[in-house]
């Protein structure tokens, strides 16, 4: 059975999941701000932009404007950068009443510490909070590759009938009530894929890599645990098999941010990688609940500049010997 799904941004990861959704029969309102992409989404089936060299669906169209795309939804997609999320939530205020809103950005608001779910109660009160996350490359899902992901609600009944809704014959989704667990395992995991890239990067071996993503992994569970979410959560699809992964391909943006800093080259013009914004908020959240969290907090150190990779490999090596499950 089709529905009506809003799709809002016009990036690759939301090119990807609109047409999937398109694909599958369903009918969505595929929202950007940028005209020259509407155009080419429009006439020629593409976006050049993002997704350069992948045919879109002739059925998909994209629009300007938002009223008109989230009109007669049966639930939206916000697919606007974490950072970005208050700002678009904030325009949907009076225009999408009950509608449930599926978050599929990953990260934490860098100002005020909050889920995206926290930030869309804030705002749009009514609207019931989503989440959708899980190992996925834009360019996979768009070429109709095989891939499966979760999508959360706290409502049981919601996340069963949102992972129905969003699913399509190449895009498993699976569902789940533990929103927190998704949410700070998708968000986390950017950084430690900075961290894995980073180590790359700087060619200290495959060794240190998985070394780093494995304790990288402890700390996240650690963090997770502090907000209730459940373990076997940061197991599944939006934990483990994301961290997996983002934290060996340079497809990752996040891993590739980390492949120029581990480098040591410009990355003044890369494509954005939100476990940039997320880290220093991470390291803050660690600081606060007491949790010990010595890579997070290298990442943050080194985007700041306080560290070079070599200072925090050092650092990391130096701290004292301890048990593996302490």
């Amino acid at each position: 059975m089709s529905a009506r799904i809003a799709v809002l941004g016009g990036g690759a990861w939301g090119t990807a999941l609109a047409v999937t959704l398109t694909r599958a029969g369903n009918e969505v309102g595929f929202w950007m701000r940028d005209p020259v992409t509407v155009q080419a989404i429009n006439q020629r089936h593409e976006n050049p932009a993002y997704l350069e060299g992948i045919q879109l669906d002739p059925r998909l169209k994209a629009t300007a404007g938002l009223e008109a795309a989230v009109a007669g939804a049966d639930c939206v997609l916000s697919v606007a950068p974490a950072q970005a999320f208050r700002n678009l939530a904030t325009q949907l205020a009076g225009k999408i009443g009950k509608t449930p809103l599926v978050n599929c950005a990953k990260g934490i608001e860098r100002d005020t510490g909050k889920r995206l779910s926290q930030v869309l109660a804030d705002i749009l009160p009514d609207s019931p909070a989503a989440c959708l996350s899980g190992p996925s490359f834009a360019t996979d899902v768009a070429r109709g590759l095989p891939t499966a992901v979760t999508v959360a609600a706290e409502d049981e009944a919601l996340a069963t009938e949102l992972a129905r809704l969003l699913s399509a014959p190449t895009f498993r989704c699976y569902s789940t009530d533990d929103l927190v667990g998704v949410e700070i395992g998708g968000a986390l995991k950017n950084v430690l894929a900075i961290a894995a890239g980073a180590v790359t990067g700087a060619g200290l071996g495959a060794s240190a890599q998985a070394a780093i993503v494995t304790r990288g992994f402890v700390e996240l569970r650690r963090l997770a645990a502090s907000y209730g979410a459940r373990p076997e959560t940061l197991m599944g699809l939006s934990g483990l098999g994301d961290l997996i992964l983002t934290c060996g391909s340079a497809q990752s943006r996040n891993f590739a941010y980390g492949l120029a800093l581990g480098r040591g080259d410009d990355r003044s013009g890369m494509k954005l990688a939100e476990g940039v914004a997320t880290a220093g908020i991470a390291s803050r959240l660690a600081t606060d609940l007491g949790i010990d969290a010595p890579i997070t907090h290298a990442v943050a150190r080194m985007l700041s500049g306080e560290l070079t990779i070599a200072q925090a490999m050092g650092e990391l090596l130096s701290r004292p010997l301890k048990a593996e499950n302490e």
